[in-house]
């Protein structure tokens, strides 16, 4: 079988104010003109396929115009969609009953059983090839919350040690039904310790730094483990077939020289035969003018020399700039000196990252020390550095852990 992996889409995202439904549509041009070129059987997407839980109808228009557009260009294929921690499992699932009669399967959450199990067999997905012969089973883990798995006794933490168990459980089930020769897939959308984080873009997904699962849960009888949530494609834990494809088009400037990608998988038997990445075009450019942070003379004369393109670009095509300004005190008219620099320009302008200077460089050192812009921080650095200042000593642990039940909470209200 031939296999595309894809995650972290993020349909509906906005820069800074700017909707980036263009870009998206670009993607999902390019993608369903890849699984015509590559001939593929199976499509898997995992997680955060919208950007937050309550989607505008454009977006969800967006995904099933697009698989209604896979399926007619592929007749054969197979589609298999999880949730990530962006997603609404319910709002996901709503049309699975008209999407599997097109072979799209959607596992927005797990479910249990009137003995209060997990039921195994709603997270298994069985993947055919073109003929109808049974080539590989998924296991379809989506987004896992505290409630959502097995519960462990265990003098260490219990989500990580109930994660682990659904993926064993899960796989004990597939290991008992599979024939020779059929292979093993494991999607999730999880972050796995040691892998690298885009500190602009991607939210925490569970209480503490306890969300970094180890790659250990993904057993060596898996061909290929399937990952989202991470948005700079990597391996994990040293395993090759351990991967995050990461998102189709960069979420944030932190993202810019990121290498976005898809993957292709090709399965030999019940065995991996190769992993091929596929650059994604970018439709529209990101830049930081400039490089790094400079006093605003400098940063004005760089905007006026940005060049016209020639011919004029459409709007949609404009690029998205996001100017870096070094200050030694606050100076209130900055943004419309900004502003009027670029007034005319084909550019859309994504925001001002304004630091200031902080004493004076040591001899030697490369770059200057500056305080970034509060934007810029996650709350738990905010409320430590505040907690810091009032009481001059390190936020307790409990503190910080009931901050980021809270956080938690707001966030999945949104």
């Amino acid at each position: 079988m031939r296999i595309l992996h894809t995650s972290d889409w993020h349909l509906g995202h906005s820069l800074r104010g700017f909707d980036r439904h263009y870009e998206h549509q670009c993607f999902l041009d390019w993608l369903l003109a890849q699984i015509r070129e590559r001939d593929i059987d199976a499509l898997l997407v995992t997680g955060d396929i919208f950007d937050n839980a309550n989607p505008s109808s454009a977006s969800q228009k967006q995904l099933y115009r697009f698989l209604q557009a896979a399926r007619e260009a592929t007749p054969y294929l197979r589609v298999v969609l999880i949730a990530g921690n962006h997603d609404s499992p319910g709002r996901l699932e709503a049309p699975s009953p008209l999407l599997e009669v097109f072979e799209t399967r959607v596992v927005g959450q797990t479910r249990r059983n009137s003995d209060g199990d997990i039921d195994l067999d709603s997270l298994i997905v069985p993947l055919r090839d073109r003929n109808g012969v049974l080539r590989a089973w998924c296991l379809a883990v989506p987004f896992l919350r505290p409630g959502d798995v097995p519960r462990i006794e265990t003098e260490g933490d219990a989500y990580l040690a109930g994660v682990e168990a659904l993926y064993r459980q899960a796989l004990e089930r597939v290991l008992s039904q599979r024939q020779a020769g059929e292979a093993i897939l494991a999607l999730g959308h999880c972050h796995l310790d040691g892998s690298t984080v885009s500190e602009e873009s991607e939210r925490r997904i569970v209480v503490g730094g306890l969300e970094a699962l180890s790659a250990g849960i993904f057993d060596s009888s898996i061909a290929y483990a399937a990952l989202g949530h991470l948005h700079l494609p990597q391996t994990a834990g040293g395993r090759e077939w351990v991967r995050y494809s990461g998102s189709p088009i960069p979420m944030s400037f932190a993202e810019i020289d990121y290498p976005h990608q898809i993957l292709c998988i090709e399965l030999d038997g019940e065995r991996l035969g190769a992993v091929t990445p596929v650059h994604v075009p970018r439709p529209v450019e990101l830049r930081r003018i400039p490089a790094r942070p400079v006093p605003l003379p400098e940063v004005l004369d760089a905007l006026a020399a940005l060049p016209f393109p020639e011919p004029a670009l459409p709007e949609e095509l404009w690029p998205y700039v996001e100017v870096r300004v070094r200050f030694d005190a606050p100076e209130p008219g900055a943004r419309a000196a900004v502003e009027a620099a670029l007034h005319g320009k084909p550019v859309r302008l994504a925001g001002i990252d304004v630091s200031y200077r902080r004493g004076s460089l040591e001899p030697g050192s490369e770059a200057e020390p500056t305080w970034s812009d509060l934007t810029r921080l996650h709350p738990e650095e905010v409320l430590r550095r505040h907690y810091r200042n009032q009481y001059g000593e390190a936020l307790p642990d409990g503190l910080l852990r009931l901050f980021q039940e809270l956080l938690i909470e707001a966030e999945d209200a949104l």
